[in-house]
Order: structure tokens, then sequence, then C-alpha cells
């Protein structure tokens, strides 16, 4: 349920206007605008002007952090702070400005749109003149997409954060569809549920099943980095639909659902409003609540009730069933045979869907291109996937079932919805909700044992709990986890068609009602496939590197996708090599994408980084090394590699250790050490010790993002229905050169606390115990 209707600037001044957020959005999302890049600083100074023109002092904040994930960035993050007249802790509305590098992505949904909604509610908010009791800070976050270093160096660092009792972050994972609400929290989620729903938000769409789904996606947003390293809780407020759109150069203002943005802002205007005032440490619990709406209702009650609920529910089943044997109403022959239809229809589903859409990867072949796994034509595989799923189901019950039996078959869906919620009252207390459509439909059943006729309005009005709650994850699944999971949508399906037998049941002709919902599935079969290809708009991604070593002075043209095409055949040819001797050294991506093809390129005359061995010593069992590397040309990243045998210990790059480090040892995975994201062409400076009996193996790879107009290559510009392929380097010149340890010359080192060391010659063994502060 979300706003089907967009406020306009005609509106008061004192409400959130879509029209208003949009002119934002559009501002903000005019270029690309990655860290690094100069519309980066552009649209830093533009939001810092726009603060001004509220009223409001800022702040800029900047730094460097190295993450978990190994990534090590200068952010730069935005504050201003509204004062409340009796603060003992402050609301933070949070949103990140940065868009996502590589894809030339503008960043209109991923984040103009959550920056544009703080924007549009806080001058809503100011307007008003309404005195508030807590402070009010606004975050406009940095680098959120190379490793959330932006909210890590404020919860770290800056002084606000010790302040913060609360959190609202608005982000996206798509350009369309509904904004859920999720919780984060490392205690119970009672207090936020309550507060939550004492806020009266218009249109809730959100469920305690959604948070532990989001936990499976390989995902994290800011709000995870206040949470985890500041113990600080609060909201999500994300899309996620139109998935294909998400960090692509198709993120932009023509992508953004305008509804989709109102939904936003229908959040934050009560959110605000409430949270200003309230009292901030109610928030915090120990007890965990399940949640789930329906359309304008946020409903709740305790996870202790999940595991009664569901006994109280099969002790309910087994009394009907045995009175209903009693009475003679129903028979164990046909409660048995109620089994071949219900699980014949799953079986079959659940076997077409899965190894259909393994086949129709096979048919279209370009599905693979899109790394998200949701295709531009996703939508019409999921409704041609549930429709056949219905049409099965119709057609099994037609030739194992009829009318004055469906109670007596009614009775294998009941037990198998009634097994799985007793498992997820276990395992999973989060989905709990899902036992209150079953015991509607156990009302329905129990009516039937008692009167001995089916009411058909009353059977109708029970079904409309499925319909509300166990319905919409039909969609969401694939929407959230991609199109592999379909099998998942369309056995859901079929347990949904089974819960609402006693109204399908009823038809008189199932047969012909199966072949029109087949006909259906066939017409939406035949709409994905009239949409299969690309188009402006509708684009197909690819992607091109040109990588020099540095050690062999050979370079190459590679790319990572499995199906070329035009443009990339220019650079590779009809016949490309594979490119598996350069996945040796793997470059981190979001879906561990490697290379595929790759040829040999011509050598171009680029300038090789500088390597400084600043301190090369052995101290007892320890060897101290500090390096610095400098560019020579205008770069964007570092990838630093080590062999995976070579422990690393007091890591630290450009002074900054990595985030949450609890010991001396750095934690890596593979060869990876860091990614360094450059801002302003500043060197890398790493420092860090090894065991002395330890070979010294590192290599770096060097990546400026502009193959596509660096003067020294000649590129043909894409077609306008292709893309840089998300999520992945891409558009990038690379070079790959070993780290060799040199002579040692004496210079000043980076402003980082760090000093100058005594020269020496770092291939000698050095003996004595040199102290460096």
């Amino acid at each position: 349920m979300m706003p089907h209707w967009t406020s306009s600037e005609a509106e008061s001044l004192s409400g959130f206007s879509t029209k208003r957020a949009l002119t934002q959005v559009e501002a903000i999302s005019k270029q690309p605008h990655y860290v690094g890049s100069d519309n980066h600083q552009v649209v830093a100074d533009y939001l810092i002007k726009e603060l001004h023109k509220l009223g409001l002092e800022t702040s800029v904040q900047e730094g460097f952090t190295l993450s978990d994930w190994g990534n090590l960035v200068k952010s730069k993050n935005i504050l201003a702070r509204i004062k409340g007249t009796n603060s003992s802790e402050a609301l933070l509305l949070l949103s990140h400005y940065d868009s996502a590098p590589h894809s030339y992505s503008h960043g209109a949904s991923d984040d103009a749109s959550g920056v544009a909604t703080i924007m549009e509610s806080v001058r809503a908010f100011l307007y008003t003149k309404k005195q508030h009791k807590n402070d009010i800070i606004i975050l406009f976050s940095d680098a959120e997409e190379l490793g959330l270093n932006g909210a890590a160096l404020f919860v770290t660092q800056h002084p606000w954060a010790k302040n913060v009792g609360l959190v609202l972050n608005f982000e996206a994972r798509g350009s369309s569809g509904p904004s859920y609400m999720l919780m984060e929290t490392n205690k119970g989620n009672a207090g936020l549920v309550k507060e939550f729903a004492a806020a009266k938000a218009t249109f809730p769409v959100s469920n305690s099943l959604m948070y532990s789904i989001y936990k499976m996606l390989p995902n994290d947003t800011d709000l995870t980095v206040f949470r985890e390293q500041g113990n600080i809780q609060g909201y999500n407020f994300a899309f996620i639909d139109d998935h294909f759109n998400y960090h692509t150069a198709q993120d932009d203002m023509n992508h953004l659902n305008t509804n989709t943005l109102t939904h936003q802002g229908s959040y934050l205007m009560p959110l605000l409003n409430y949270f200003s005032n309230a009292d901030l440490r109610t928030t915090k619990a120990t007890e965990d609540y399940v949640y789930f709406t329906i359309p304008y209702t946020f409903i709740s009650y305790p996870f202790d009730w999940v595991l009664p609920m569901a006994i109280i529910a099969l002790v309910f089943f087994v009394f009907l069933l045995f009175l209903g044997i009693a009475k003679r109403i129903l028979s164990f022959p046909e409660i048995l045979k109620g089994f071949i239809p219900f699980s014949s229809s799953l079986i079959i589903t659940g076997l077409i869907t899965f190894f259909g859409w393994k086949a129709l990867l096979k048919i279209y072949p370009q599905y693979n291109d899109l790394l998200n796994g949701f295709t531009y034509n996703g939508h019409a595989y999921i409704a041609a996937f549930v429709l056949l799923g219905i049409a099965i189901s119709l057609a099994f019950y037609q030739l194992f079932s009829a009318k004055k039996v469906t109670m007596n078959h009614y009775v294998a869906p009941l037990f198998l919805w009634i097994i799985i919620n007793g498992g997820l009252a276990i395992s999973l207390q989060g989905a709990g909700f899902l036992i209150i459509p079953i015991y509607f439909g156990l009302f329905s059943f129990g009516i039937f044992i008692i009167t001995q006729r089916s009411n058909k309005t009353l059977n109708l009005i029970c079904s409309i709990p499925a319909l509300l709650i166990i319905v919409p994850f039909i969609q969401m699944f694939p929407v959230g986890l991609g199109l592999k999971v379909l099998f998942g949508s369309a056995l859901l399906t079929v347990l949904t068609f089974a819960l609402l037998l006693p109204v399908f049941g009823a038809f008189a002709k199932k047969g012909l009602w199966s072949l029109l919902f087949f006909a259906l599935a066939i017409g939406f079969f035949a709409k994905a496939h009239y949409s299969s290809g690309y188009e402006f708009g509708k684009a197909k991604s690819n992607s091109l590197l040109y990588i020099y070593n540095a050690d062999t002075n050979k370079a190459s043209w590679a790319t990572y996708d499995s199906n070329l095409d035009s443009w990339t055949k220019n650079y590779l040819g009809e016949n490309p090599k594979d490119a598996k001797d350069l996945n040796e050294t793997p470059l981190f991506s979001k879906y561990n994408s490697g290379f595929t093809y790759s040829k040999e390129a011509p050598i171009k005359n680029l300038k090789k980084p500088s390597i400084e061995f600043l301190e090369d010593r052995i101290v007892g069992n320890q060897r101290y090394l500090k390096i610095k590397i400098s560019p020579n040309r205008k770069v964007n990243r570092y990838d630093i590699y080590a062999n995976e045998k070579m422990t690393i210990y007091n890591f630290k790059a450009n002074g900054a250790s990595t985030l949450g480090q609890k010991s001396s040892k750095y934690q890596r995975n593979g060869k990876k050490i860091l990614s360094y994201y450059v801002v302003d062409n500043f060197p890398l400076e790493m420092q860090f010790s090894i065991d002395a009996t330890t070979p010294l193996k590192m290599e770096l790879m060097e990546s400026s993002f502009d193959l596509l107009h660096n003067p020294l290559f000649n590129i043909v510009k894409r077609e306008d229905w292709m893309m840089p392929t998300p999520f992945v380097l891409n558009d990038a010149v690379v070079i790959k050169e070993t780290i060799k340890p040199s002579p040692v010359v004496a210079v000043n080192t980076l402003n980082i606390g760090i000093v100058t060391p005594i020269v020496k010659d770092s291939l000698m063994v050095a003996k004595d115990s040199l102290k460096v502060k």
C-alpha cells in the first residue's frame, strides 16, 4: 500500500511537496557524483547552500576511514543541527549523497531521493515554527557506496554521535515501488515497534519477516554502522522495485517513480513531528515483537505469543478434525485423497517453475547480462508463473476433487500450513504473523463442521487475510531476491490457493477456469518474450577495461560480459580468449564477478605510480614496513593485494585502522588487503608489520575511471541501448604492478601523524632498534 497521488507545489507550505522534492532530486542527479569526481564537490556545495537557505548552520566533517570491507576513503560528511528546547537525545535524519562509481549512475533514486525527502520535510517542519524538545541532526553522509565510510566516520569520530538516540535513514535499492520500513536494533524491537505505531505513518508497509530477508541480501546501509559501531538503533525506509535500474546509468530522474518519492515523504513528515518531541529512550527494549501491515494499519504483538498461537491452532485443528469425523462430515479416506491434488500441484508447479526459469535463461542468454538477477520483463514472468500455478492447481482439483468433498480436502493444506507455522514459531519468529490467515481458515472450517454447510460469503470474508498478508510476498520475494527464487513464489501461490480452497472449491467448472488461467499465463509469457530485447531506457549492460601489466610490459582488453555485443567486439573481436589468467588477482565486486574474455591490446604510454619504501626494518621477529604509493596520473582507485600466507599486523592506511578492529592481526579475505578510493590524487601510505621470515609479495592495481574519454584511447561511444555494467570496476584504465622494495629516500611523509624515517637502504636488513612514533 502506497500513495497513488503526488503532492503539488500548490499545497500548503507546511506540508511535503513531491514537486519541490523532485526539484532537489533533479539538481543533485544532473551528473554522476561518485567520490573523487568533480561533480561530487559540486553536489556537496549545493547541499550546503540549500541548508543555508533553510536558515541552518552547516559543518563539514572530513577524514579517512578503513571499513571492515577493506575499503579506504577520505569522506566528506555534511551536517546541520536544529536545536530543541530540552534535548537529552537527538533525532538524526540520514541519507547519503554520493552516487555509485563505475557505472555512470546519476544517483537519482540512490540516494538523491533520500536527501530530497529530508530537505523537503525539514523545510516544511521549520515552516510551521513548532517548538520541539529534541535536537534534530541532519547528516548527509559520504562514501556510502564504497563501504559505508561516511557513516563510520561520523559514528566513530564525531562528538555529536554520542547524543544520537534514534536514526531515520532513507535509502533505495531500485527506482519504484512501495518504501518498506526496516528496523535495525541490537536488542529487542518492541520499543521501536510501539513508537512507530504511535507516530501514525499514513501508508506503512512493513513486517517483521522483512528484516530477516533484508539480512539475506548482499547489502548493508549506513544505519548498519550506527547499530554495529555505536549501538544506535533506527529505521530504514527503502524501495526496491525496478531493481534493474539500481546503480546503473538509468538511475536518473526519468526512472524515479514520483509516487514512491511521495511515499518516502509520507513516512518522514509524521515521524519527524512525533520523534522530535518523543522520549527517544522509549525506543530501547529487550523484548521482540511480531509486526505486519495491512492497508492503513500497523499491527503488532509479542514474540511470546507466536508459539502458543501455533499450538492453539494445532489443537483447534485436531479438535475440529475429530469432531468432523465423529459427526461423519469428514472421512479419513477422503481426507487422504485430498493430499493427492494438493501435493501434486505443489510438486508439478515447483518443478515446472524451477526448471522453466533455467530453460528461459538458456533461451534468452541476455538475461544473464543483468547481474542483479531481475530482468526488465521480470514482472511479466512473475505473473506468468503465478497464473500457471493457479491453472495447475485448478486442473488437479478438477481431476481429484469435487465440490461436495471440498472441506475433506481442505484438511491437507490446513495441516501443512500449521506445520509450517510451527516450524517458523521455533526458528523464525518474525514470520509468526503468517498464522493469522490460518486462524481464519480454521474458522471457516469450523463453521462448516458445526453447521454442515459451506457459507460462500463467510468463506470469501475469511479469505481476505490471506490476500492481504500472504499474497504480497509472492511478488516481494523475486523483486527483492531476484528471479532465481521464482519457484518459491510459485509454491507460495499453490499454498495460498489451497488455503483459499473453500472459495476455489466452490467453482463448478474448475477445468474451464484452469484453461482460462493457463491462457492468461501464456499471454504473460508472450508479453515477456515481446519485451525480452533491449532498447533505450532498458539498456544492455556491458563492460570494458584496459589492463597494462607493468611487470611483463603487456596490455589486454578485458570484459566481465558473457554475451559480447557490437561495442565490446570492437576491442575483443569475434573470438576472444578466455580471461582466466586475469582472475588470479580478483577485483572486488558485489556479485564476485570475474573476467570472462580478454584480448591483447596495444601498449599505451601510461605514467606508473611511484612506490617508496619509507621504512623497512627488522626488530626481533617482526619486519616493519611503511610504503607510500603516489599517482603520476589522475587516478580513482588502488587495489592492493598480498600473498594469502603473508600475515599482516597493526595495519594502518593513511593513518586509519580497520573499523572495529579487535586484534593486531589484520583480517582479510583472500589476497585483497584494501581498495583505496582516491580523492584529489592523494597518495596511499600503508604502515604494517609481517613475520621477518615471510617473503614480501604484494602487488597493486591502479585504476582511473576515464577509459572512454582518456586522450590516449579512441573508444567508440556506446549505443543508446547500452550502458556500463554496474557493481564492477568498469570503463577503467588499469596498471598492474608488483610492489618491490627500493632504496629509501628521505622525504616528508603525509601529515597524518607519521614522522620521517631515517634514510636506509630498504634492500638491506636493518638490525637497529629505530623507534617510530
